[in-house]
């Protein structure tokens, strides 16, 4: 979804024969709402939204960015795809039905302007651990209008990599996964990973490497479908995978990658996840052979959002041991997700994704994590995102200790300054060799009385 003319070379070749289907849809609509399924043995809950609220209200503003407008400020015009429709928050274009389900509904205009609604996680760190598989899963229905009066309709579900916000000029080198994308009303659901640069690069951009096939059953836009994207950690190469209703369509790996192109779309701290549904742009155009919509396309079809959720491999609470609020010490922890601290405080970040850190902090300060489960394979490095505005002669030392503040550190890192003390940088640490599930604490020492050091999040990891 995010540059203009992306798709036209590789769709020209196949737009005739997806137009020819879209003429073979069934358009009987059916709604339903079901909840987030139960997590499968195996895995654990990551994150997910049910949408459950009250009618014609908003989707949860802790869970959700409304994007509005023509492009980010300071971005590519007209989201760097083309679409002409204007993005908002009113309650016409974005909502929940009362039943368990999100509407993003295009609307047209007495004047010929074309609204609709793009959402985004705030959450920007899905991002699988070491060794454990990430699935991110909805299950949708697409706008259930097909043919003509579909020229234009352009729903999506999909990922884009954390230094995108706030940069907005840096794809496709930070990645972007789109889980289910659609055009025009055909009975299709595209898979697409774009990557490295364009045009050309290792994803053939600004194609992308993608793949496509109807839903299974019933059409995607007269049903509800699930739509499934796995990043396999588990494997040597690593895969990336796409799946409708349990069926996998698509898949990518590693190995077809150069060090670089994999590392910048897979380095970083991970990504967030997006709904939307524009309206014209490259994607529909191209398949249509001319500019969309047109006179009779017709508005006011929402796509229909019954769920989303993120799931990862591994359990992460195995019992007693690992109480409620456990996390996976190889995922992203963030460090204002803390269950005790003493002498920090929380503030805005303008690091890569948003959201917050804990700064203020200097000799003697703490923070504890319960529940962090390092598995049956020892993690042996701790790596921590930091920074530090300390002045001149001023340092310290971040430290990790295990199920005590003043249990002797497994392992430690220096700390100066970096710059300012939003000037972030990953730095890591050898740790002894930690399994099995532990509160954590970092501890801060330092030799000055002085602030030393802001923390965004912390990982673990085997090597």
């Amino acid at each position: 979804m995010t540059t203009a003319i992306r798709y036209r070379r590789r769709l020209t070749a196949v737009a005739v024969v997806l137009i020819a289907l879209a003429g073979l849809l069934v358009k009987a609509a059916v709604g339903a709402s079901a909840s987030v399924p139960t997590t499968p043995s195996g895995w654990s809950l990551v994150w997910s939204d049910d949408f459950n609220g009250s009618a014609n209200t908003l989707p949860s503003s802790a869970n959700w960015i409304i994007d509005t407008g023509h492009g980010y400020p300071g971005g590519p015009g007209n989201w760097g795809t083309g679409e002409i429709q204007n993005y908002t928050s009113s309650t016409s274009n974005l909502s929940l039905d009362g039943a368990g389900n999100l509407r993003i509904t295009p609307l047209r205009s007495g004047s010929g302007e074309w609204t609709s609604a793009r959402i985004e996680s705030r959450r920007a760190d899905f991002k699988p651990a070491d060794g454990r598989i990430l699935r991110i899963e909805g299950r949708i229905q697409m706008p259930n209008v097909t043919g003509n009066a579909a020229l234009g309709y352009w729903p999506a579900f999909w990922a884009l990599g954390a230094p995108y916000r706030g940069n907005y000029w840096n794809w496709p080198g930070i990645g972007e996964f789109d889980i289910m994308e659609n055009v025009n009303g055909i009975n299709s659901v595209w898979a697409v990973l774009h990557c490295g640069v364009s045009p050309g690069g290792p994803c053939n951009e600004t194609n992308g490497l993608g793949a496509s096939r109807a839903c299974p059953g019933s059409a995607c836009q007269s049903a509800y479908h699930t739509y499934r994207f796995e990043w396999d950690r588990g494997v040597s190469p690593n895969q990336l995978r796409w799946y409708v209703d349990g069926q996998q369509f698509h898949s990518v790996s590693q190995s077809q990658f150069d060090s670089g192109t994999w590392a910048n779309m897979t380095g970083h701290a991970g990504y967030f996840l997006l709904l939307n549904v524009a309206m014209g742009g490259g994607f529909p155009n191209g398949v249509a052979g001319f500019g969309t919509p047109t006179g009779d396309t017709v508005p006011g079809r929402p796509m229909m959002v019954d769920y989303v959720a993120v799931w990862q491999s591994g359990t992460s609470d195995p019992g007693p041991t690992n109480p409620p609020g456990g996390v996976d010490a190889r995922s992203t922890i963030q460090a204002e997700r803390y269950q005790a601290q003493s002498g920090t405080m929380v503030e805005t970040t303008t690091d890569t994704g948003g959201g917050q850190n804990v700064g203020g902090i200097s000799n003697g300060d703490w923070l504890r994590f319960d529940g962090v489960n390092f598995g049956s394979q020892a993690a042996r490095q701790f790596r921590a995102r930091v920074a530090s505005g300390a002045g001149a002669g001023v340092s310290g030392l971040v430290q990790v200790r295990l199920d005590s503040p003043t249990a002797t550190p497994i392992g430690d890192f220096a700390i100066g300054n970096t710059g300012g003390w939003q000037s972030w940088r990953t730095l890591p640490a050898n740790i002894s060799g930690v399994t099995g599930t532990h509160t954590v604490y970092l501890t801060f020492s330092s030799g000055q009385p002085a602030d030393f050091v802001n923390v965004n999040w912390f990982t673990f990891a085997t090597s």
